[in-house]
């Protein structure tokens, strides 16, 4: 599979059915994977209200806060409560319903997503330069500021994704302040 670009700009905004707000997809593999039977699936959401989180399960989740309000996530069986901070992933299991509070209004979150029996994903924010090891699947967004990933150019909001087709990339801040968000799948063996 070759490289993906995207653009956050342009993904394809769906309601949820609720009305707390909007998902835009990424990426889920394999290719053409419902919400049922994916291996992995990268999102952004908007929560535009409290309301309850769908719950996947046998799905690891990881969501972190992009920009707007914060977000107190509440763990209905009390195993967790935690306030979403900018930039900062957060994982839990989707088998726990949960429900949410924003705080300063409508905030928009990445999440990714991973089934539990196929594959885990690790999840990181850069903010200085590395070489980010091999992966058979991943997911680059620009947070802030401008990087270089490979012959890749990516400034804020512009993304790449690979799949079934291990990648490696040397990656480097081309401005001051910049911020990247890797996530790498692993699949279990």
């Amino acid at each position: 599979m070759s490289i993906q670009r995207f653009s956050r700009d342009a993904l394809r905004v769906m309601p949820w059915k609720n009305g707390g707000g909007t998902t835009c997809e990424i990426a889920s593999w394999p290719p053409g994977a419902a919400i049922d039977d994916f291996m992995w699936r990268a999102s952004i959401a908007t929560i535009v209200k409290a309301a309850p989180f769908s719950v996947f399960p046998g799905v690891d989740r990881t969501i972190m806060l992009l920009d707007g309000g914060s977000v107190q996530l509440h763990a209905d069986d009390g195993s967790f409560d935690h306030r979403l901070d900018p930039h900062a992933p957060f994982s839990f299991s989707g088998d726990v319903a949960l429900g949410c509070t924003l705080h300063g209004g409508p905030s928009t979150d990445f999440n990714a997503m991973s089934r539990r029996a196929q594959c885990h994903a690790e999840v990181q924010v850069l903010d200085a330069a590395q070489a980010l090891d091999l992966a058979p699947h991943g997911l680059l967004l620009g947070l802030h500021g401008s990087w270089q990933a490979g012959d890749q150019s990516l400034d804020a909001g512009d993304g790449l994704w690979w799949a079934d087709a291990p990648m490696a990339w040397p990656l480097s801040p081309a401005s001051d302040g910049a911020r990247l968000l890797a996530v790498r799948w692993f699949p279990n063996d």
